[in-house]
């Protein structure tokens, strides 16, 4: 099993299931883009490690995309033998790189505007990556990308609300949006669960669904194909959305997942659609 390989394995996410439904070529491929996402995710989040350990390790990934590895380990091989085949932009893989970094410490968006920044960075830029390894060809399925990476992105902020808080003090959710429901940072520490709080996440929800109602929208004809492992995932997230919604949002006390069964229904029904 290569490098890459087990690191994908081991993550068990809802992208390295999608995965299974690509030719076998781009889903390796796939994998390899896939670990180097979560290889760049836990850098930044690595347990025990210093700030500078980290920030020295993420520097270190993007001076050896851009400048080359000095003596490269066999996942980075992988990695950069992927990025030239595909012809895959630094400028992308940077723009993760530099997404990741900015988590390396708490922070605050204060505006929506603000959040959309970050999102583009660490899960736009992944689709834009993603769909050059799918093999799409029309323009327009970089406009599917962006409007899904907002989508999925939200999604797991909302979900991962507890989780980001008990990790740093961390809060994603725009400054402007808890004032607009009145609803400060310092209820959001105290994991307050309110009208206040229910508002808060229903304006946020709605935001992600109108994201992915763009990207749905958006998926050119020519490319619905190769498409696929990004509209399963779609679908997958959005029934998070959903689950989560139909639960009064109670992330403080639980972490919402979809269930394998539940998982392999969709991917089930998207290649029965491909078939017929």
């Amino acid at each position: 099993m290569s490098a890459a390989s087990e690191i994908t394995r081991k993550a068990k996410s809802n992208l390295a299931f999608a995965l299974n439904i690509l030719p076998r070529e781009r889903r390796q491929d796939m994998v390899v883009f896939y670990a180097f996402c979560r290889t760049m995710d836990d850098l930044a989040d690595e347990q025990g490690a210093t700030m500078e350990a980290r920030t020295q390790a993420l520097d270190a990934w993007e001076k050896g995309i851009t400048s080359g590895f000095e003596t490269p380990d066999e996942f980075q091989r992988e990695f950069i033998s992927l990025r030239d085949r595909q012809r895959i932009p630094n400028e992308l893989l940077v723009a993760i790189i530099d997404g990741c970094r900015m988590d390396l410490q708490a922070q605050r968006f204060e505006t929506w505007n603000d959040l959309s920044s970050y999102i583009w960075k660490v899960a736009c830029a992944v689709g834009l990556v993603s769909i050059r390894i799918f093999g799409c060809q029309d323009a327009r399925s970089e406009q599917y990308a962006v409007a899904l990476g907002h989508a999925l992105q939200l999604t797991n902020i909302l979900r991962d609300i507890r989780e980001d808080l008990d990790n740093g003090g961390r809060i994603y959710l725009p400054m402007e949006d808890l004032a607009r429901f009145n609803y400060s940072e310092q209820d959001l520490i105290a994991k307050v669960w309110d009208e206040r709080f229910l508002a808060l996440m229903a304006y946020e929800a709605e935001r992600a669904d109108a994201f992915f109602h763009e990207a749905m929208a958006a998926i050119p004809t020519v490319d619905r194909g190769s498409l696929l492992p990004a509209r399963v995932m779609a679908e997958i997230y959005h029934h998070l959305l959903e689950k989560m919604r139909d639960d009064d949002f109670h992330v403080y006390e639980k972490r919402y997942r979809v269930s394998k069964p539940r998982k392999l229904a969709i991917l089930s029904t998207h290649l029965i659609a491909r078939s017929s």
